[in-house]
């Protein structure tokens, strides 16, 4: 899945990969797969944190992007930096959109959608699998 002549700073073989991350971590994560709409983790989450990438930790998005979108995944309308996520032209499925990977790993994380439609201060929704996530909470002041 990851373009294997870009150097990520981690760099791991697959079989390394399958020893870290669950099956369905590792196909969503390394395989481009997408898990489910409306059953993941932090679709409906409101914690206020730090979303990090599950395979590598790296910072991604902060809850203060954190957008109700009604679309079944969790939606950011901007990464924590834009050097935290890279951008990839992606045509499967019959259908031009960008996909959104770990700038850190190469992990696939999902898709970013342009559109006015969305009512967020970029007019974009970083669509995003759960699964390809992990929260840090803020702590309590």
């Amino acid at each position: 899945m990851t373009d294997q002549t870009k150097q990520y700073a981690v760099q791991k073989s697959d079989t390394e990969w399958k020893a870290e991350l669950s099956p369905a971590e590792f196909h969503v994560l390394r395989q481009a797969g997408t898990e489910r709409p409306f059953v993941g983790e932090y679709t409906d989450t409101k914690t206020v944190g730090v979303y990090r990438c599950r395979a590598c930790d790296a910072e991604l998005f902060r809850s203060e992007t954190k957008f109700d979108s009604h679309c079944g995944w969790p939606s950011f309308f901007a990464p924590l930096a834009e050097d935290r996520v890279e951008y990839i032209e992606d045509h499967d499925l019959g259908m031009k959109r960008v996909e959104v990977r770990c700038a850190n790993c190469g992990s696939h994380l999902g898709h970013v959608f342009e559109g006015e439609g969305y009512g967020t201060p970029t007019d974009l929704r970083y669509c995003i699998n759960s699964i390809s996530l992990t929260l840090t909470p803020a702590d309590p002041a």
